[in-house]
This record gives structure tokens, sequence and C-alpha cells, in this order.
């Protein structure tokens, strides 16, 4: 993204949220109900975004990189792995939870090529630093170490995904701390993990 100046950041990011109030409260984006929300013109959210697949395609970007920022890129509590993984699950459950767009990106959304070619960049991304986190559980000892990285990252981020998508559309929704042990036992044992050392 090209650099903006202060005023014209705060545009963007005014547009971002009221294309995520959309979307949540219609489960679609319909540009001209967006630039209402935002108190500007019809025509610059076109202009900031090019058009309605480009300002759903940076909302969803926007999503992610604030999910990995939070639930990936941080420091976790531990001494072992397996420690900072149950810390790093509590944290990814907990924003899920809290996030209003969650359960519609996770679970609803949809678009064209152009919006679905961002899914799946943004998968690849967080799959790629799952796949760091499990090779370095790996080398502590605690994970399968014959095992592929990069598949097993995938492997539990679907896993993950698909769990949190049905969770968040539940009403009521699932008490978090169950749904936390769940993943927790899913992913540990789709990991290979051993409290005692790797097989």
């Amino acid at each position: 993204m090209q650099h903006l100046s202060v005023r014209a950041a705060a545009t963007r990011r005014a547009i971002l949220e009221a294309a995520a109030a959309e979307l949540i409260e219609t489960g679609d984006i319909e540009v001209a109900s967006v630039a209402r929300r935002a108190g500007l013109s019809v025509g610059l959210p076109y202009r900031y975004f090019g058009t309605r697949s480009g300002l759903m395609s940076a909302l969803l970007s926007d999503f992610y990189d604030r999910l990995v920022a939070e639930t990936v890129l941080g420091h976790f509590p531990g001494h072992t792995w397996l420690e900072r993984w149950e810390a790093q699950l509590a944290r990814w459950t907990d924003w899920v939870y809290d996030e209003p767009l969650a359960a519609v990106v996770l679970g609803r959304m949809v678009g064209d090529a152009q919006v679905a070619a961002v899914e799946a960049r943004c998968a690849r991304q967080v799959i790629a630093l799952g796949a760091k986190h499990v090779a370095a559980g790996q080398a502590e000892g605690v994970l399968a170490r014959d095992r592929d990285a990069e598949l097993m990252a995938a492997a539990v981020v679907g896993g993950m995904r698909s769990v949190l998508a049905i969770v968040l559309d539940q009403d009521p929704r699932p008490d978090r701390a169950e749904v936390l042990r769940e993943i927790l036992a899913f992913s540990t044992a789709a990991l290979g993990a051993s409290r005692r050392g790797a097989p």
C-alpha cells in the first residue's frame, strides 16, 4: 500500500470500519451503504479501493493482519513449547470470540475470484507462520520430528478454522474455555505432541 497522509489514512480506516459494520450487520458489502456509514461521499471508497472487490479484499487483509499480530506473532508465556502453545491457543480463541468480524470472515464471507485469492494468500501466510512454530516444537523434542511441519500446520490451522466457524455461528455460543479444551486436545494429538519428548 502506498504511503498515505495522516488524513488519508484516517479516511481509509473509517471506510474499512464502516465496511466491517456493514458486513457484520447485513452479511454483504454495498459500497454506497459503506460510504453513508462512514459519512463520506459515495465515490471515496472507490478512490481508495478501486472496486467493491478491492474493498472486500482490503477488509479481509486487514482482518488477517490483526489476527496474525494478536495471535501468532506475539510472545506467549510458558517454559515449554506445550505451555506456550496452550497460551497461544487461548489468545487465538479469545481474539476470535471477541472480534465481531470473525464469524463472518471465518464462516460466511463470500466474494469473487479476487477476494478468494486474498483469502488463499492470507491462509498461506498463517500456515507458513504455523510451520515455523511447529518446527520449533520439533526442535524442542515435543513434536514428532519425522513429519512435515508445513503439512502439520495446515491441518491444525484448517481444523481450528472449521471448529471456530461452527461455534461462532451458534447462539448461544459454547463456553470458550470448553472450545479451547477441544482445540487443544485436537491440535496436540494432530501434531503428535508428547510431554516426554517426541517419538
